[in-house]
């Protein structure tokens, strides 16, 4: 999992690189309360797939960590997490 953006803009990608996941990511925030828009092949390169999330003023502190804890969760039930091992 990668987190790149602009550090002006309110949209924030998140790579997920796993074509198949990106619905499954879809549903599984949809279902935590969690607006997700993702995106993938044919509008980015096959493993490009991504999501966006959009914040706004109306997001505060709480909202922020509430949320980044929910996707937390969806990348863990989807295998998204990648851990360092003992290989590097």
């Amino acid at each position: 999992m990668s987190v790149l953006g602009e550090e002006d803009s309110p949209v924030v990608p998140m790579m997920l690189f796993h074509p198949t996941k990106i619905a499954a990511f879809s549903r599984e925030c949809y279902a935590r309360g969690i607006a997700a828009v993702v995106v993938g092949f044919p509008a980015v390169p096959l493993y490009g797939a991504r999501v966006r999330f959009c914040i706004s003023a109306g997001h505060d502190k709480e909202d922020l960590k509430q949320a980044v804890k929910k996707i937390k969760e969806v990348c863990k039930v989807l295998n998204l997490r990648y851990e360092k091992s003992i290989f590097g």
